[in-house]
């Protein structure tokens, strides 16, 4: 399986729809403390049971 995109929406810090492209190749997510990182990866795994 290869994700090409994610989309969260009402999902912890991300109340507004919002759409992450995850190119080919090393995909880095980075950013300052609080700003949901975690909250991708988890949304991910909620998703993915």
């Amino acid at each position: 399986m290869k994700f090409k995109s994610v989309r969260i929406s009402g999902f912890k810090s991300f109340l507004e729809p919002t759409e992450i492209l995850i190119n080919d190749g090393l995909t880095g997510v980075v950013g300052p403390n609080g700003c949901g990182k975690s909250n991708i990866v988890e949304a991910v795994k909620w998703v993915m049971g």
